[in-house]
């Protein structure tokens, strides 16, 4: 196995959501469809994925799955990528990313880790395959 760190920029191209069926007194929840371009870094390529959110006066939290196609540490192919955050009025946001156990395809089969995602950042400890497959 070969261990890297990934650090990475991209921008949201799309981001189309919809707000669910308001519940007097609940949060606002809500679904997502977006588009990413990994312009910087480790992670070259394009992203497409789903996204749940809650926001409400209390705090407010997502969790979402990515599928990335391109190249990551110089190997190519997809991955999916999932990544959560929450936050409390006042604080700073707790956030997680991760790639999905068994989702590498091509070079990147195999592949794991996890880290952060932040706006517009992507920060990673992944394991590589050597052979680069499962």
């Amino acid at each position: 196995m070969t261990q890297m760190r990934i650090q990475a920029t991209f921008v949201v191209d799309v981001w189309d959501g919809t707000d669910d069926e308001p519940v007097d007194g609940g949060p606002v929840t809500g679904r997502v469809e977006l588009t990413k371009t990994y312009t910087e870094g480790d992670v070259k390529g394009s992203a497409t994925g789903h996204m749940v959110t809650t926001q409400g006066p209390g705090g407010a939290a997502y969790v979402a799955q990515e599928r990335v196609t391109g190249i990551m540490g110089g190997r190519t192919g997809t991955f999916v990528l999932e990544h959560r955050a929450t936050q409390v009025p006042g604080t700073d946001p707790v956030t997680w990313a991760g790639i999905v156990p068994g989702s590498g395809t091509g070079e990147l089969a195999g592949v794991s880790g996890e880290g952060s995602l932040g706006h517009g950042t992507l920060d990673l400890q992944v394991e590589f395959a050597t052979d680069g497959a499962a």
